[in-house]
């Protein structure tokens, strides 16, 4: 006992069991990717004998569910094998694979024996490495295939959970990523101005805040920063919240921007200011000033010049793109939503968001 206790008080041992239980979930990881990226191409194979099968075969119409008993049967431990998942996999492997021609540009080979290639830019690593629910949440929400991809490649980007990626196709991220009209083809230095541009979107939704019909900006305001979590999710990878109405100090007198960020990737501050009612010209000159300040109050040697974004409740795009022509500070303007209905002439005809959870509720109980 007085030898266990000794060694639990042993920094080394402690810093050696510390990294080895590192390592021991690293491995994990590593296993659980491995294991679904191999369960996937086993899927993709079997959709493309599925689909293979049911132009060439005179089976009758029940032979897929046969297929689902035999599997089941043979495989009782096995998840996946049931009918509804079958042709979700008959489904998925028919969705990427109508989107194929014979190019050298294109990058993504996901095992046609053709040589046929998709044609929005994916890897087969990232393809096989995205779990089978995100999968199906895609399929059931994405009927162009570039936004498909799109969501594939940022769920392996940033590590999206089923949850956080439900929000983002809920939300049209892929709509509104890189929409926001902005003068930084002008006024910023590539690579900025490029990354600026992606980062910024329009509009933004901020559906999570309950406000009164009469609010104000301050009001606004409150809601942004006291759901400051969902805000900086709907902004965005790469935001860090500094502080709202952050004083700045300009000779005898101070202003107080709405919000400030420093974006991580981009390198630079971040200004918010925030508008309750229709774009107009003169909310730039506001803002432009605290860019400025900004830039000459907290702006460190190695940071990029420092970026406005003004986000009001309308605008019109033609005045304010002419109102950033007369701008020298780097400035892009969005719109927010506070509600939004998907009509039904739009509503996907593809799996529902609960026939899915009820599939996935189904692999996960056998």
């Amino acid at each position: 006992m007085a030898e266990n206790m000794t060694l639990a008080n042993n920094s080394d041992f402690s810093s050696w069991i510390s990294q080895l239980k590192k390592d021991i979930r690293t491995a994990q990881i590593k296993a659980a990717i491995r294991v679904n990226s191999e369960l996937l191409r086993l899927y993709w194979r079997m959709g493309a004998d599925i689909c293979e099968k049911q132009k060439t075969a005179s089976w009758g119409d029940g032979w897929l569910k046969e297929l689902s008993r035999e599997l089941i049967m043979e495989f009782p431990d096995m998840k996946g094998f049931s009918y509804r998942n079958l042709k979700y996999i008959r489904q998925w492997h028919q969705f990427y694979n109508q989107h194929i021609i014979i190019g050298q540009q294109l990058v993504a080979q996901l095992g046609n024996e053709n040589g046929q290639q998709l044609v929005a830019p994916i890897d087969e690593e990232t393809f096989f490495s995205v779990p089978w629910g995100h999968h199906l949440y895609i399929l059931s929400q994405c009927k162009d295939i570039d936004k498909a991809v799109f969501y594939l490649n940022k769920t392996i980007e940033l590590g999206w959970s089923r949850s956080v990626l439900l929000n983002f196709l809920d939300t049209d991220l892929y709509e509104r990523q890189g929409k926001a009209v902005s003068n930084f083809d002008r006024l910023l230095a590539n690579p900025q101005s490029d990354l600026a541009k992606q980062t910024l979107k329009d509009p933004y939704n901020f559906d999570f805040l309950t406000l009164d019909a009469d609010y104000r900006e301050r009001e606004l305001e409150n809601g942004l920063t006291q759901n400051i979590t969902r805000f900086l999710l709907e902004l965005g990878t790469g935001f860090a919240f500094v502080g709202r109405q952050v004083p700045l100090v300009i000779g005898d007198d101070t202003v107080y921007p709405d919000l400030l960020f420093y974006h991580l990737e981009l390198k630079c501050y971040i200004v918010i200011e925030l508008k309750v009612d229709k774009f107009k010209g003169e909310h730039l000159g506001q803002l432009g000033l605290y860019v400025s300040a900004v830039n000459h109050l907290k702006k460190k040697p190695t940071d990029n010049p420092t970026i406005g974004l003004l986000i009001c409740k309308t605008k019109n795009n033609v005045m304010a793109q002419y109102a950033l022509e007369a701008t020298n500070q780097p400035i892009g303007i969005s719109e927010y939503q506070l509600s939004q209905l998907m009509p039904d002439n739009v509503k996907s005809q593809l799996p529902t968001i609960e026939d899915i959870e009820a599939t996935l509720s189904d692999n996960d109980n056998k």
